[in-house]
């Protein structure tokens, strides 16, 4: 038996989500522990084109996408452990729950996502996480969400 992935780089990131620029919002996942947890990194930079608009002079990352970087983190941590890689996997949300948004994330800012695995397991379809983000040890946000994995046959 082989050994189960620890961490997700970008390249691996790919293989396992569609997502891609500019709605691809992590740039890796570590400290994976099977189906349980994992810990996303997103590095925030100005050029993302939600910046421009939100909000000019003061770009702020909208709080949506801060719970999608968590989703995403979240789908990378159940393909790993799946072995989902070129697979065509695709997530969607069914619900989000308990989101509060506490601290503002800006280009610049590491974000720093911590998930765990409230309810599911290999070979289901629905999902529920619990997930926050922080920024230099700051929370930012923090949800729960219900993910129905649609994971392609053998």
């Amino acid at each position: 038996m082989t050994e189960p992935l620890r961490s997700a780089d970008i390249h691996l990131i790919q293989r396992l989500i569609p997502h891609r620029y500019p709605f691809l919002l992590v740039d890796k996942v570590v400290d994976i522990d099977d189906y349980a947890s994992a810990r996303g990194i997103k590095n925030v930079t100005f050029n993302e084109p939600h910046f421009q608009g939100h909000f000019p002079g003061r770009p702020i990352m909208p709080g949506v996408t801060i719970v999608e970087a968590m989703a995403q983190t979240a789908a990378v941590m159940v393909g790993t452990a799946l072995g989902m890689e070129d697979r065509n996997m695709l997530v969607y949300f069914m619900a989000i729950d308990r989101a509060k948004f506490r601290r503002m994330v800006q280009p610049g800012d590491v974000l720093e996502m911590r998930l765990e695995t409230l309810r599911g397991k290999p070979g289901g379809k629905v999902w529920k996480f619990s997930g926050v983000a922080e920024v230099a040890g700051d929370m930012a946000a923090e949800a729960e969400f219900t993910a129905m994995m649609d994971l392609p046959k053998a």
